[in-house]
């Protein structure tokens, strides 16, 4: 009876995993997970119009409150005061004072140069710092202009009527009953197809013929991957795409950033080696592709690094390398300070934008406060992953023109093509204090303008 069962489900499973590799294979869509997003994207409109329209009910109601109290309250005093609203700007910026009267001349107290007023400036900058700064808001969930049906992104809108309260229950069921186990099997078929095909493919001993089946077990690998987070990539200016060896620089959200931009072009990829989940898969890649794995104390030595990406870069028959260049994950509003080393080693710079659509799942990974396996948890029970891709035209740097020049303009390119925040700030701010150099700058710009003025 069990063994009669077992080839009854054992059928139909091999054709949908066959089904699944076939169609990452030719890379093609039948079209489920774009109708599944544009359904989404009506649901959270209806979401939007029956939550701003229950919110208008309320702030009606209120304010027809507060005009009743009012008139209690005038037809039982007649005398009133007009009230101050404190604001950020009242307490931030400088009021106007009375003017002072005019002091003897013999006051001792004109000689005394220094007007405290000068400092304001520097006083308003920093309270607001403190407020909300350029640097700590880039490592928080990126807000919401309308609620998703998701309780991690939650406002108390999922009990605000009995419509969204069923939307909000079915949603929940399809996420965690049917999506997820779905999704956790589809990639775990990834990963054991990653592992099998490389290490058959690592046997064969024609160069030519292992580097084209590592680069097929290369993109099906993450186009499974992907297909298990539903989702929906839509890739801009194609002709820029990188096509010799050099260096594919992008902007750096999440360890999805690999998997996104693996659909379209094998990369070699560098990094430090890690255990856990990640581990084999790094391990199961480098069977037959030529990437690059640190040890932790290696990674920090910067010349055996830059030594061992000019010998990737001098073989014209590998793939480029994909780097992050901010070092760590940025919320996806802002791109950060990028680092200079994979910009001295020279060759051809492939920039990347990369922009999530942050309504059907958050895909920035906050290290400091979830693990991996807390990370992919999330996005597999989030509605899906839609985002857009940018190739850009490739950049070279120019006589005379520095590293960290050169880094800049490749980050600016690459800012204001996903519509994102150039900062100057270093993402490991997120990991340390700041530099005392930066604040002696600081010091230093202000006694300056202390002695000018």
């Amino acid at each position: 009876m069990i063994f009669e069962l077992l080839n009854i489900f054992w059928i139909p499973f091999a054709g949908f995993i066959s089904f699944l590799i076939f169609i990452s294979a030719i890379n093609k869509s039948i079209g489920v997970r774009r109708a599944y997003v544009n359904l989404l994207l009506r649901i959270f409109e209806y979401g939007r119009v029956s939550i701003e329209h229950q919110q208008l009910s309320q702030n009606n109601l209120k304010t027809d409150d507060t005009n009743s109290v009012q008139f209690v309250d005038n037809a039982d005093s007649k005398e009133s005061t007009n009230g101050t609203t404190i604001t950020r700007d009242a307490v931030l910026l400088p009021q106007p004072q009375e003017p002072a009267p005019e002091k003897p001349a013999s006051s001792k107290k004109e000689e005394i140069t220094f007007d405290f007023e000068k400092c304001l400036d520097y006083l308003k900058s920093g309270v607001e710092s403190i407020i909300e700064d350029d640097v700590t808001s880039r490592f928080e969930a990126e807000e919401l202009k309308s609620w998703n049906m998701l309780t991690r992104t939650n406002r108390h809108h999922e009990f605000i009527s009995w419509k969204i309260t069923l939307i909000w229950m079915v949603g929940f069921f399809v996420r965690y009953v049917f999506l997820m186990p779905l999704r956790v099997l589809v990639c775990f078929v990834g990963v054991l197809f990653a592992v099998l095909t490389n290490s058959i493919v690592a046997l064969i001993p024609n160069r030519f013929l292992r580097l084209l089946l590592a680069d097929l077990s290369f993109k099906i690998t993450f186009r499974l991957i992907a297909s298990s987070l539903s989702s929906l990539i839509k890739f801009h200016n194609k002709q820029y795409r990188p096509t010799r060896s050099g260096f594919c620089v992008a902007n750096h959200t999440s360890p999805l950033d690999v998997a996104i931009l693996s659909t379209d072009r094998t990369f070699s990829l560098i990094g430090q080696r890690h255990g856990g989940f990640l581990g084999v898969l790094q391990r199961a890649l480098a069977r037959a592709s030529p990437h690059i794995w640190f040890e932790r104390g290696e990674a920090k030595d910067r010349h055996l690094v830059a030594e061992r990406l000019k010998q990737h870069v001098s073989d014209p028959n590998n793939p480029p390398i994909l780097i992050f260049p901010e070092g760590t994950c940025i919320n996806n509003t802002s791109v950060m300070q990028f680092k200079k080393g994979s910009f001295e080693v020279g060759g051809v710079i492939y920039p990347v934008a990369i922009k999530y659509d942050p309504r059907f799942g958050d895909a920035f990974w906050n290290s400091a406060k979830y693990s991996m396996m807390q990370y992919l948890y999330m996005m597999m029970t989030s509605w899906a992953i839609v985002c857009d891709v940018w190739y850009l035209p490739p950049m070279y740097r120019q006589d005379g023109e520095s590293a960290i020049d050169f880094a800049n303009r490749v980050k600016g390119v690459i800012a204001k093509q996903g519509g994102l925040i150039d900062l100057v700030w270093d993402g490991q701010l997120k990991r340390m204090k700041p530099k005392k150099e930066w604040r002696e700058i600081q010091q230093v710009e202000f006694a300056n303008r202390l002695k000018a003025e």
